[in-house]
C-alpha cells in the first residue's frame, strides 16, 4: 500500500513543469521498468532558487520526482547534493519496498542537473564540494 504523501504526490505533483529557461538540466532513465525523469533548476547565489521536473513513470516514480523537488528547493546545491533516496522515501513515508528504486530517480536527475549547472559554470560537483 502506498502512505497519503505518495497518494498526494501522484495525484497533485509539485513542482511539474518544464522550465524552457533552466540553468541546468537532468536526464535519468531507469532501463529495468521504463520510468525517465528530467529535472531542470533555476540558480540564484549558490542556491536552488527554481525546480522543476517531468517524469514518466508510474504513481511511486511521479511522487518521488515531487519530492525530490520540495527537497530540493531552497537549498545550496551541496546541500541538495547530500538528499539521498532514504530522503525521499522518508519524507514520502516510505514507499512499497518493490517501488523504491523508484526513489533513485528523483536524486540521479537532481544530481545531473547540478552536474550540468556546474560544467556550465566551468566546474565539477567534485570540486564544488
Amino acid at each position: 500500500m502506498y502512505s497519503e504523501k505518495v497518494i498526494e504526490h501522484f495525484l497533485s505533483p509539485q513542482n511539474a513543469w518544464y522550465m524552457p529557461d533552466a540553468d541546468g538540466v537532468g536526464r535519468i532513465g531507469e532501463p529495468g521498468c521504463g520510468d525517465n525523469c528530467m529535472i531542470f533548476i533555476k540558480v540564484r547565489e549558490g542556491i536552488i532558487h527554481d525546480i522543476s521536473f517531468l517524469i514518466f513513470g508510474c504513481g511511486a516514480a511521479i511522487a518521488s520526482g515531487s519530492m525530490t523537488t520540495v527537497l530540493a528547493k531552497g537549498k545550496t546545491l551541496q546541500a541538495a547534493l547530500e538528499i539521498t533516496e532514504q530522503d525521499i522515501i522518508d519524507a514520502l513515508d516510505g514507499l512499497p519496498e518493490a517501488k523504491q528504486h523508484c526513489s533513485n530517480l528523483g536524486t540521479a536527475a537532481l544530481r545531473a542537473a547540478i552536474q550540468d549547472y556546474l560544467i556550465k559554470q566551468g566546474q565539477t560537483s567534485e570540486e564544488y564540494r
